[in-house]
């Protein structure tokens, strides 16, 4: 497999699901298939809520993982675990990854909260490590 196009949304504001909700609607709108990691279940609870509410006049069919059939025939999957069941192309990291992990999807979006330092400083350091890997990743006017 080829190295995957990956990109960092950098955002200004503090709110990470809305942002979350585009970019997964923007693959979905391309037919493809995503999977989003976040850090805990409190996180994936969370955005699958907004997801329902985020947009009226789109719909994003989504769900969160528990290994069954059903959450793997979902084409957009919320999990909180480096585990591709949906087997999906598109990997939307909103919680840190193994590079190794990453590396098996043909698109990666993170992102760069602006609003705080230290998650800037580690968004910079994925950045430093997808280059070191030998990917060229982008940050999207």
């Amino acid at each position: 497999m080829s190295e995957p196009v990956v990109e960092f949304i950098e955002i200004m504001g503090g709110k990470l699901a809305p942002h979350i909700c585009a970019q997964a609607q923007r693959f979905f709108a391309q037919r493809q298939r995503v999977l989003i990691v976040v850090a805990d279940e409190r996180q994936a609870r969370g955005l699958d809520d907004f997801m329902w509410r985020w947009d009226k006049l789109a719909f994003l069919p989504h769900c969160i993982d528990d290994a069954s059939p059903a959450s793997a025939a979902e084409a957009v999957v919320i999990t909180t675990k480096e585990r591709n069941g949906n087997a999906a192309t598109v990997l939307i990291a909103a919680a840190p990854c193994e590079l190794e992990f990453m590396r098996g999807f043909s698109h990666v979006v993170e992102f760069v909260p602006k609003w705080d330092e230290q998650l800037t400083a580690a968004a910079r350091q994925r950045f430093s490590a997808w280059r070191e890997a030998g990917c060229a990743p982008t940050v999207p006017g």
